[in-house]
């Protein structure tokens, strides 16, 4: 009976010490959560981490990032054979300072975007200028907004680009405006995504455009139109200058971690139905968003009174994505502003950023 009894109790102790030692191996077998603010950090083809030491290194680490919101959004599809944009024009309305053209394009399929088309009156033959894709806030007129037709003054800037006499697009997102749009009849996995398509097929359109360098292309956006810049911007490197008003902050920093927000059809699903709303478990961060433009410019216009994106978490951001603009010698690319002003666009910022946005494109307005 003892004899039995020492038996169990050697085989219950040797049965946790293999648990004991299964755990300790299975725990260093696997990869530590990923800190998405270790941008200084890859991982090498055995998912080890490895210091970022220079430009070829970001690479990998800008590629990771790249395929990180692909997880979250799902994967950019290919644009290997495009249809013709078939851009129509609906109406054309002549300022002093330019042609205002409302159009439709063709994204994929049968799905058009209506858009407005700003394009400088003084232009001489030949002549090209710098241009950029100037995306609305989540408001129910869209594109109306930021071609000044209909919203509030603050958010002009798609009409005060045009008049400064750069070529300019207003596209409507999926489901405002006047782009009518089912996101549950789509093939893909989230409304972000389906954006960032809609917007590279934007550019593709300003760089079939005689007046427009095709070397000198920029995005501009506030609100929903600040992030859609900034995703844009991380999948587009034609985008030279990104600029983004009340767009961002790092997921444990909006709204203090509680990021259902950002999950309706129009955003990411997935960071509900795959990642729980967990911001640990989300495949990709705003630190790697900005840091993915480098070496090209980004401005941020960031306010202490923005309720929705904490000013706070962009400071921390903009610390650690300084390192990699310094690794790559563009110091002078990045620029971030935190007026006292609420979730708005004001009109000194406002000109601040047009002026960085000269400055990148080389352009001097008249």
């Amino acid at each position: 009976m003892q004899r039995t009894q020492h038996t169990i109790i050697s085989s219950v102790l040797a049965l946790a010490v293999l648990a004991v030692i299964s755990t300790a191996v299975a725990a260093e077998k696997s990869p530590p959560a990923t800190d998405h603010s270790a941008l200084m950090v890859y991982r090498d083809d055995a998912g080890e981490p490895r210091p970022v030491d220079s430009p070829a290194e970001w690479e990998i680490r800008r590629r990771q990032i790249l395929k990180g919101i692909e997880e979250a959004m799902g994967p950019l599809p290919n644009r290997s054979d495009l249809p013709p944009l078939d851009v129509r024009i609906i109406d054309q309305t002549k300022a002093d300072a330019f042609h205002r053209l409302k159009i439709s394009f063709l994204t994929e399929g049968s799905d058009r975007v209506p858009a407005y088309l700003f394009v400088p009156s003084d232009l001489k033959q030949g002549q090209r200028r710098p241009a950029m894709l100037a995306l609305h806030q989540t408001v129910t007129q869209g594109k109306e907004e930021p071609a000044g037709i209909r919203g509030s003054a603050n958010l002009d800037y798609g009409l005060e680009l045009a008049e400064r006499g750069y070529v300019v697009l207003v596209p409507d997102y999926p489901s405002f405006g006047e782009y009518q749009y089912d996101f549950t009849a789509d093939a893909y996995a989230s409304g972000s995504m389906k954006g960032i398509f809609n917007h590279m097929r934007g550019v593709d359109l300003l760089v079939s455009r005689p007046e427009v360098d095709a070397a000198r292309i920029g995005v501009i956006g506030h609100s929903l139109g600040g992030h859609n810049a900034m995703f844009v911007g991380a999948f587009d490197p034609r985008m030279k200058v990104i600029v983004s008003s009340c767009g961002w902050t790092p997921f444990h920093d909006y709204y203090g971690g509680k990021i259902a927000g950002w999950t309706s059809d129009r955003y990411m699903p997935r960071l509900r139905d795959a990642y729980g709303l967990d911001p640990d478990r989300v495949p990709f961060d705003f630190y790697e968003v900005v840091a993915a433009f480098a070496p090209r410019a980004f401005f941020s216009n960031s306010p202490l009174g923005d309720t929705n994106f904490d000013y706070r978490g962009v400071q921390k951001a903009e610390r650690e994505a300084r390192r990699v603009y310094n690794l790559l010698g563009a110091e002078d690319k990045f620029k971030v502003v935190y007026p006292d002003a609420p979730h708005d666009f004001p009109p000194q910022v406002r000109e601040e950023a047009y002026a960085f946005i000269d400055q990148v494109l080389g352009y001097q307005p008249d």
